[in-house]
């Protein structure tokens, strides 16, 4: 099935799923206080739409859906979704019922705490999705964990961390006084907001001081070669048929000793000169000529450790790959939970990834944050190029945190924006006038097209260069 395929559909199950169930927070607290649900729809319906309850096709059907207070459907434009509860100012823009009399029924004449669950039933929902989520791959999938202790050869750190005073071999053990149980890609973050790193080194613990101010998360994710990485060695695993390496000779235990002429030592060295390779064939004045030339190179290689090294000559493939995998230098901890257990894991793993998510929003206000921005097009190149159920449910409670801390802001239109009005009305006991909630909805869809085409316009930049 054609790659392109089966990232969309992913990305449609996983959005169709996440809208169904935001919107179904709004509808399931509406429903509870009776307040009158006139639409219920997945998609965006301007206009028109694919299919609604209130088609006469439908209705001939099933009859008793023609007498229904709500009416189900789903729209053309795949940016969302919504439910348009009666009384209330939303993205509808509907002001004739507003002029009506109140109705006991609509949102409008509900106390403020009813209007608050209400209006928060789509993040609380969002939220409770992606932890119910992890809670069930803990539970049927468990989790791999690298403990500090496996990682006997140490770290390697780039010349910004040296700077600070790591050292190549260094363990972290602590971030201030919390102990680092085992490493994963997540913990450079807890590093930036560190105040000190005590590390052990050759036996004993050196704590080192980081800057005041912390790190850039943005400047860290995006160093190359990376700031922290764990030691590998270059030694291979298994060669893939048909690679720049089959071609070379390359098999199973054949270790990288140079490249080039320069030493590698650690498989960070490595994954660095061919970072800096595939920057230059990105250039757009690389010729056919010039990419030729990047890809050619002279190998140092030892076949086994009784063997001599010898050197090869070796044409990487279009994307400056070998094409091998290398050995994997640590035992990974695998940990099972069972029914009970797995609750509090899937809660903490949960709320581990909240706390970090909210903790990096806030580089999106920055210049190089803002170019990060991305659409459904970036978020559809997350999901893998085959389907793999463990990686789809994984980023669709990621996504939902995501799309949960998104509606949470103050930004007019959206559901923090209502909620913050429901503030001001609790505290002064007024209720906005129609003409500022209308306002406050323009000004609402005028933040969220902007950063649409924020988002749109990344994508589009990254897919051209």
């Amino acid at each position: 099935m054609n790659i392109v395929l089966i990232k969309t559909l992913q990305l449609l199950l996983c959005l169709s799923l996440l809208i169904i169930l935001h919107e179904g927070g709004h509808f399931g607290f509406a429903k509870l206080f009776k307040v009158r649900v006139e639409k219920f729809f997945m998609f965006f319906d301007y206009k028109f739409h694919l299919f609604s309850t209130r088609d006469n096709w439908f209705t001939r059907l099933f009859p008793r859906f023609k007498k229904n207070e709500t009416e189900y459907g789903i729209g053309w434009i795949p940016l969302g979704g919504y439910v348009k509860i009666a009384g209330m100012i939303d993205e509808s823009l509907d002001t004739e019922q507003m002029k009506q009399p109140a109705q006991p029924d609509e949102f409008r004449s509900q106390k403020v705490w009813k209007r608050f669950l209400i209006m928060a039933g789509g993040v609380l929902m969002n939220l409770l999705t992606a932890f119910v989520i992890y809670c069930g791959i803990m539970y049927f999938e468990g989790e791999d964990r690298l403990p500090m202790r496996e990682i006997k050869q140490g770290f390697a750190f780039n010349q910004e961390a040296e700077a600070l005073g790591f050292h190549d071999g260094d363990i972290p053990i602590r971030f201030d006084n919390d102990v680092i149980e085992g490493w994963t890609p997540a913990l450079r973050q807890d590093l930036c907001k560190a105040h000190t790193v005590t590390v052990l080194r050759q036996g004993r613990e050196v704590t080192i001081p980081m800057p005041e101010d912390g790190l850039n998360l943005l400047d860290v994710l995006y160093m190359q070669p990376p700031f922290i990485a764990p030691i590998m060695s270059t030694v291979v695993d298994s060669v893939f048929e048909g690679s720049a390496a089959a071609k070379a000779g390359f098999t199973p235990g054949t270790k990288v000793l140079a490249v080039e002429g320069t030493p590698i030592q650690y498989r960070n060295d490595y994954d660095s000169l061919m970072l800096r390779r595939q920057d230059v064939l990105a250039m757009k004045d690389c010729t056919h000529a010039d990419s030729i030339k990047q890809r050619t190179l002279s190998f140092v290689i030892q076949r086994s450790e009784e063997a001599e090294p010898d050197t090869v000559s070796v044409l990487l493939d279009e994307n400056c790959m070998l094409g091998v995998q290398f050995h994997w230098d640590y035992e990974v901890q695998h940990i099972d939970y069972n029914l009970l257990t797995c609750v509090p894991a899937g809660l903490k793993y949960g709320w581990e990834t909240l706390a970090n998510y909210i903790d990096s929003f806030r580089y999106i206000a920055t210049p190089q944050g803002a170019k990060e921005v991305g659409s459904f097009i970036a978020i559809g190149n997350l999901f893998p190029d085959s389907w793999d159920w463990l990686r789809f449910w994984m980023l669709t409670a990621f996504i939902s945190i995501a799309l949960a801390v998104m509606n949470i802001l103050p930004i007019p239109g959206l559901d923090g924006g209502h909620i913050v009005i429901l503030f001001y009305e609790a505290i002064t006991g007024r209720q906005p006038s129609e003409k500022v909630m209308l306002w406050f909805e323009y000004i609402g869809m005028a933040i969220i097209i902007a950063l649409m085409l924020l988002a749109f316009g990344n994508d589009i930049r990254r897919f051209i260069l």
